[in-house]
């Protein structure tokens, strides 16, 4: 495999980017060519948005091929566009043949939830201390329990009495809280998303860590629900609220993440008319908010 680094400005990436890819680029990304310099460029976005520029004033492409003549090739031709005019080829380089599986399952190990609740990818073993685990590895659906958001809601179900309490899990991507709530004592768990894929991989999970729950599209969210979870994102949690609050039962709680903290305001007042959000719990920047009707 080789990797063909160009140097080019920020109004340039998109063009170099799309380029590159029809020009059979096995990988394309960018980072910043002043990374860990005084000349840095902090470039963040909100969650589930797009990013607010294409690159960095000064961006560092990199394509990778897997034939040196494809990689030079795609050099040849860069150079002679309109668009690549202030753009450099920095050079192409060789990139070691690596065991990419197990790469890739290294960047993933255990993850504590509470001293004896874990979340463990099937290449490892659980800790010692482990009393509740759910086996899960990285798939297509969001939801592996590294982002603060499901770590969150996981601690909130940990810590909860769920034996006989009906549970929803809404835009329940992977099936992680599904799980969690259905291996804390809950006997009747309904998770739904809008994605298919997601649908698919909960019933699949919940397969593979031998619980059972109930999986399909929106619709199939029927009646009242002592707790209902949501980890999706601020804007649609406040499209939901209507939908959501229905769905929970007098005397039963309403659990959300997907919040930043500067967001947790108007996620309180486009709740109101049905109950009261308070923070229960915050992470990286990120908050957990929870309300009982």
């Amino acid at each position: 495999m080789f990797e063909l680094r160009l140097l080019c400005g920020e109004s340039q990436v998109e063009a170099v980017s799309e380029a590159l890819e029809a020009l059979d680029a096995l990988s394309v990304s960018v980072e910043d060519a002043d990374a860990q310099t005084d000349a840095e460029q902090a470039l963040f976005g909100e969650p589930g948005l797009p990013p607010p520029r294409e690159g960095w004033q000064r961006s560092r492409v990199l394509a990778l091929f897997g034939q040196r003549a494809a990689a030079e090739e795609a050099a040849r031709l860069l150079a002679a566009q309109d668009f690549f005019a202030d753009g450099q080829v920095q050079g192409i380089e060789e990139v070691p043949e690596q065991d990419w599986v197990r790469l890739t399952q290294s960047q993933f190990a255990p993850v504590e939830i509470t001293p004896e609740f874990w979340i463990v990818p099937s290449w490892h073993e659980p800790p010692a201390q482990a009393r509740r685990v759910i086996r899960l590895d990285p798939g297509l659906a969001f939801g592996t329990g590294t982002h603060p958001t499901t770590r969150m809601c996981l601690r909130w179900i940990a810590r909860q009495p769920l034996h006989g309490r009906r549970v929803l899990d809404y835009g329940c991507g992977s099936g992680i809280l599904a799980i969690g709530a259905a291996l804390h004592g809950a006997p009747e768990v309904d998770a739904v998303d809008i994605d298919p894929a997601a649908v698919q991989a909960t019933l699949d999970n919940a397969s593979a860590n031998g619980v059972e729950l109930r999986a399909g599209l929106p619709e199939a969210a029927q009646g009242r629900y002592e707790v209902v979870l949501a980890n999706i994102l601020a804007t649609p949690l406040k499209v939901l609220a209507p939908l959501l609050c229905g769905h929970v039962a007098p005397g039963g709680e309403l659990v959300l993440a997907g919040i930043l903290e500067r967001q947790a305001d108007e996620l309180a007042q486009a709740y109101a008319p049905w109950l009261r959000l308070d923070v229960a719990d915050t992470e990286d920047g990120w908050i957990l908010m929870t309300g009982q009707r």
